[in-house]
């Protein structure tokens, strides 16, 4: 039977994401699964007068090639597609992993070489189009959200379809108070960061990139970062899970970094000088995601939880950082996680994951859902 709701997403996708025109080309990827509701969005492209194109990628197969590629053959494959990424004028890309982890077992080095000849170019590209990313109900995401597959097909539509105009008149307050804002505290269990984030502007982030979507983001100060933070949520990074991750700063810099594997997560950060400075500081606000589960298009999310993200910045809020690495590490401030304080400017602007000042209290859970 057909699952009307994707029909719904689909809609949400064109109409509100990528705000697709008459005469636009729109390029909808699908990796692994993800059929039904690339059928949806092809249909609902054609009944605003734009034309779709389709690819489709197996993440089994791009493993085969990636393990003997070498430069010359990764810069190939993105010049490929990067011709079809410069004709369109938006893209929609479903993820639909068979197993999260397929990747696991690439060495990091071949991690860093796709990234920085195939996956960075191909990103840069796709930026400066209208873009939106989502993912496919799969058993393999189900089992990371630790839930049946009927609970996880009700959670990713309350999440995807939400109501994403309520959201970001709730932000509104929040990107105000951030643009006025110069000095940065967060504080909770391991946790002592201060960085400036002046002169960077703050961007909400409500439906029109990721799908889910939830968070108002900005950059620190290149060189003002100094302190410790240590995330209290996994993060599944090139098919491996990293927990009990802990990076120290000193002047903007990654001065000591640990993890459950502390060899491989040095060699991340490894990867180029941009990869030990933060290209991001972002608040999260979706009132339907609460818990980790270990995908960071989803917690990065968590209502309650800030991301602090080592690697490059946007460039519609660039703080001089690049790289090609773009790591969003996430930091959750419920009384569950441990609890926690943002303030700005010694003034405190949010307490155990919960708004405190009257403004931002529309973007507290209860006033969202």
């Amino acid at each position: 039977m057909k699952d009307l709701r994707f029909e719904k997403l689909a809609k949400n996708l064109i109409h509100h994401s990528t705000k697709l025109q008459k005469g636009e080309k729109v390029l909808i990827e699908v990796e692994d699964n993800g059929f039904e509701l690339a059928e949806e969005l092809i249909k609902e492209a054609y009944a605003v007068g734009a034309k779709p194109y389709f690819y489709y990628r197996n993440v089994r197969m791009w493993k085969s090639i990636f393990a003997g590629a070498d430069q010359e053959l990764l810069a190939d494959m993105a010049d490929n597609d990067l011709h079809m990424i410069h004709k369109v004028d938006a893209r929609i890309l479903i993820q639909g992993d068979n197993n999260y982890a397929e990747m696991a077992n690439l060495p990091i080095d071949k991690h860093n070489l796709v990234d920085k000849h195939f996956s960075h170019p191909r990103m840069n590209a796709i930026l400066k189009k209208k873009w939106c990313y989502l993912l496919y109900p799969t058993y393999s995401i189900a089992q990371k959200a630790n839930m049946s597959m009927d609970q996880f097909e009700d959670f990713y539509f309350d999440v995807c379809t939400l109501d994403y105009d309520k959201m970001s008149k709730a932000m509104n307050p929040l990107v105000e108070l951030m643009g006025k804002t110069d000095r940065v505290r967060i504080i909770a269990p391991g946790t002592d960061l201060h960085f400036s984030i002046k002169g960077l502007p703050a961007i909400k982030c409500c439906g029109e990139f990721n799908i889910p979507d939830g968070e108002v983001f900005t950059a620190p100060v290149k060189n003002s970062v100094n302190g410790v933070i240590s995330y209290n949520t996994p993060s599944e990074f090139k098919g491996f899970t990293y927990e009990n991750i802990k990076l120290e700063f000193e002047n903007g810099k990654i001065v000591k970094a640990t993890a459950n594997d502390t060899e491989r997560i040095n060699k991340v950060f490894d990867l180029d000088e941009g990869a030990r400075y933060v290209g991001e500081f972002a608040i999260g606000v979706n009132p339907y995601i609460l818990k980790p589960m270990k995908d960071t298009l989803y917690d990065e999310k968590i209502m309650g939880s800030l991301h602090f993200t080592p690697g490059s910045s946007y460039d519609d809020c660039d703080n001089g950082n690049k790289s090609s690495l773009h790591w969003d590490l996430v930091l959750i401030q419920t009384p569950e996680f441990g609890g926690g304080e943002i303030w700005f400017d010694d003034i405190l602007i949010r307490k155990d994951g919960k708004f405190v000042l009257s403004e931002l209290e529309g973007l507290n859970p209860e006033n969202l859902r």
